[in-house]
């Protein structure tokens, strides 16, 4: 296979828009490792009555995650986001009015690897979400793992990132005075094993947990389609029965982690390398579904919504295929 090299002259926003996503990458892949890295060589060095000092405060904030987080207007302004929005691009697209004085639990589709939609519309003011839907404040839930790590914690709750935790959703969901948004990627870590190029493919039959959460509460559900949100990178092939899938979902089982084996393009070449292919990404939001109150729904009352949500996700997905450049004969496939 011949190399395909980058020109050696782009325009500069060209590669600011490469850099953005390059430290995007980083933060997904290392940048946890790195600040556990840099707590033990404080607490093992001169540093160490700092990193007592964090660790006081950490304790002091470990609920934190699960109780709204800490979101920083400053970070998630940054000038970086616009660049990170463009280099693909990613686009918000609203279809229909949110009362901001209503919570609202969004179903966010595909997972794709690593939710790229849903971090640059969530997590940043890039594609602007203040002001398609003003008075609401949208909270991306993520792994609680993830901020048990000092330092990367902080980093994370300043875009918006909270626990994916029951008692996280909960507290979002029953906010007096609406304006919270839980954005939730149904299918999980487990559903990126199946973001290919052209797949369709989303977990979403036994998935009912926020389906149960939100008559619990009597929040509307909005169904979320990010489409492109698969075609940013290759993996392996890992087909269902295959040894890589069967250790894959063995590993996602022991460690609560998938692990897609995921390649695109480099910084200097376009054959081999971490960064995403630039793929323009469409981020649909729905209508929302409006839901009973039901502080102990029953299971009928669970899968007729269930249904309902499906058939609504459905419907989203074929109003908008062809208009984001999939053919008429593509639809989804639900598991």
């Amino acid at each position: 296979m011949r190399l395909q090299f980058a020109p050696l002259r782009l325009p500069l926003r060209r590669r600011l828009q490469t850099a953005a996503v390059l430290q995007w990458v980083f933060s997904f892949l290392a940048l946890a490792q790195c600040c556990l890295a840099l707590y033990l060589l404080l607490l093992l060095g001169e540093g160490w009555l700092l990193a007592l000092g964090y660790a006081a405060w950490l304790y002091l904030d470990w609920e934190t995650p699960s109780r709204g987080g800490r979101r920083s207007a400053w970070v998630r302004g940054w000038g970086v986001w616009r660049y990170f929005r463009d280099y693909f691009p990613i686009t918000l697209v609203k279809t229909s009015e949110l009362d901001p004085s209503c919570n609202y639990l969004f179903g966010f589709h595909p997972h794709g690897v690593l939710v790229a939609g849903a971090f640059g519309n969530f997590c940043t003011e890039a594609t602007g979400f203040s002001q398609l839907f003003p008075g609401l404040t949208p909270h991306l839930l993520m792994l609680p793992f993830w901020f048990k790590v000092p330092f990367f914690r902080d980093y994370l709750m300043s875009g918006g990132l909270v626990s994916s935790e029951k008692a996280s959703m909960s507290y979002l969901l029953s906010h007096e005075g609406g304006g919270q948004v839980a954005v939730v990627a149904v299918g999980g870590p487990p559903e990126s094993l199946d973001a290919h190029p052209g797949a369709l493919t989303l977990q979403l039959r036994n998935r009912k947990g926020f389906i149960k959460m939100a008559l619990r509460h009597g929040v509307a559900l909005v169904p979320v389609f990010s489409f492109g949100e698969n075609e940013l990178f290759h993996q392996v092939p890992n087909p269902q029965g295959s040894f890589i899938r069967t250790l894959q979902e063995w590993l996602q089982k022991v460690m609560g982690l998938a692990l897609p084996l995921f390649h695109a393009r480099g910084v200097f070449q376009y054959n081999f390398g971490l960064l995403p292919f630039r793929r323009p990404i469409y981020t649909v939001v729905g209508a929302p579904i409006l839901v009973p109150r039901t502080p102990h729904p029953s299971r009928e009352a669970i899968d007729k919504l269930h249904e309902t949500y499906l058939e609504k996700l459905t419907q989203l997905f074929e109003e908008h295929k062809t208009q984001y450049g999939l053919p008429q004969d593509k639809h989804l496939t639900l598991t």
